[in-house]
């Protein structure tokens, strides 16, 4: 017996069609700790001390702690865009832009709401999302993502190749 592409479609899909300019996305809370942001630093191979050697981030780069790098909050943006669209969202494009660090014992708060939602000319339904990441009634780094998302049921964004994927 063979399984079709729609019997083994995961129930959580986001569609294209029940996603609407203006719609917020889910808060996530993440309470940061000291190996959040070591592990996110040594993942994306940034050995850079002031994200790990707590004595030099604060003596000689003069912050508080150790803070959060570029990639690791690249991978925790994609993680709660991806967590709203479920495993068919794929990102095409993500910028982003820090303007305060994230420490240990910091909570990132992420926040996020759909500005667009198009369809292209080969038939790829896309969303515009903005994101915040805040900590406290800091904003830490504001982010605006372009991702693909199924058109219908059996639609996978991930397959797509060629000239079927322009992000």
């Amino acid at each position: 017996m063979s399984m079709t592409a729609a019997a083994t479609a995961p129930s959580n899909v986001l569609t294209l069609a029940s996603v609407k300019e203006g719609q917020v996305l889910p808060e996530l809370s993440v309470n940061v700790t000291a190996t959040t942001v070591i592990l996110g630093a040594l993942a994306s191979r940034d050995w850079r001390p002031m994200h790990h050697d707590r004595d030099f981030a604060i003596n000689r780069n003069g912050t508080r702690d150790i803070f959060m790098n570029t990639p690791n909050l690249a991978a925790w943006f994609e993680r709660y865009i991806t967590d709203w669209t479920g495993p068919r969202g794929r990102v095409g494009k993500m910028r982003f832009r820090m303007k305060d660090s994230i420490f240990p014992n910091d909570t990132m708060v992420f926040r996020g709401s759909v500005k667009n939602v198009v369809t292209d000319s080969v038939s790829c339904g896309w969303a515009e999302v903005h994101v915040s990441v805040s900590v406290g009634e800091r904003l830490c780094t504001d982010c605006i993502a372009r991702v693909a998302l199924p058109t219908s049921a059996t639609d996978n964004p991930w397959q797509r190749r060629g000239e079927r994927w322009k992000p």
